[in-house]
């Protein structure tokens, strides 16, 4: 695993991992975020777009809305991070050795922001999962199964789960991608 810094720590999560049905404000709490994220930004927003599972209409998810924000350079913090955390966000982490990936988080609503630079393979891998997921019943039906198993499980980081889920994250994307 690429080496992470945590800017942020958090308490262990030591449990189970809360899945609603979707919610059709999911999208417009994501509205909402872009908002702020564009005024806070401006011209240095590259791309912004509502990823994971709360983007997919009809899939079960996480009350957290994720969002893929492209930077001129993802490495320049100064350039977005005070910015961000003036519109209420905060840097949770960062990772050089994975795409100079930073995670900027938002709590009302829970916010997880991917911070890439332009040109990033992660960035196409995303959203072509999302937009997978969105095309094809059967494969959002697939990933929920394996998601609502995983959920019910307790897990001492979120992200466990989250990597519980890869090999069916996985055959999506490279289905999406093939």
């Amino acid at each position: 695993m690429a080496d992470v810094e945590y800017v942020t720590e958090e308490p262990a999560h030591n449990a189970p991992v809360t899945l609603e049905d979707y919610n059709a404000q999911w999208p417009r709490w994501y509205e909402r975020e872009e908002a702020k994220i564009r005024g806070a930004l401006g011209e240095r927003v590259v791309l912004v777009e509502h990823c994971g599972s709360t983007s997919v209409p009809g899939l079960a998810a996480k009350p957290l809305i994720d969002i893929l924000l492209v930077v001129p350079d993802s490495r320049d913090e100064d350039a977005y991070v005070p910015a961000l955390v003036g519109a209420g966000y905060y840097l949770r982490l960062r990772e050089p050795g994975w795409y100079e990936h930073r995670l900027v988080k938002g709590t009302t609503p829970n916010v997880n922001m991917h911070v890439f630079s332009p040109g990033c393979v992660e960035v196409e891998r995303m959203l072509a999962f999302r937009d997978r997921l969105r095309a094809r019943p059967e494969e959002r039906a697939e990933y929920e199964r394996v998601k609502r198993e995983l959920a019910v499980r307790t897990w001492a980081r979120v992200q466990d789960y989250a990597d519980a889920k890869s090999q069916v994250v996985e055959g999506i994307i490279a289905r999406a991608l093939g």
